[in-house]
């Protein structure tokens, strides 16, 4: 775990990549989620040598709609990458999608994720891996220099 700031979002997706299990990797099919997240997968995709699927997110009045038209989530283990957890409600939304889709393991993978929203992310995934986990929940561009 690292205290810190990230330069940007594809820094916090090569410093989160550094730290995922390579037996997780080799075993999993990586989403990432959301405008942030798809900065953030692309590196941790790059830096590891893997493909990863951008996964749309979609927020309106309704809260947020993840669309996995296309994606074949059925008996894999899937990593779900995104650019970091403020209140964790896509990172929530997406593991239920997810999981509903029949998918056999679960993790989350972020650069940040507060202690807080953590506790109640484990309930929907199986592990929670992050760069930094916070006291304080901030927003996310606290986190990163460059936050575009």
């Amino acid at each position: 775990m690292s205290s810190g700031r990230f330069l940007d979002l594809a820094d916090g997706g090569r410093r989160l990549a550094a730290i995922l299990p390579d037996a997780l990797v080799e075993r999993s099919l990586l989403l990432c989620i959301g405008e942030g997240g798809q900065v953030t997968g692309a590196a941790v995709a790059e830096a590891l040598g893997v493909d990863v699927v951008p996964v749309p997110t979609r927020r309106d009045d309704d809260g947020v709609h993840i669309d996995l038209a296309g994606v074949d989530v059925d008996s894999r283990y899937v990593i779900v990458v995104d650019d970091g957890v403020e209140t964790g409600t896509a990172a929530m939304v997406a593991g239920a999608a997810i999981r509903e889709a029949g998918a056999v393991g679960l993790v989350l993978a972020v650069p940040v994720c507060p202690r807080d929203s953590e506790a109640s992310l484990r309930m929907r995934y199986d592990d929670v891996i992050a760069v930094t986990l916070p006291l304080a929940r901030r927003s996310l561009r606290w986190h990163y220099d460059t936050f575009a």
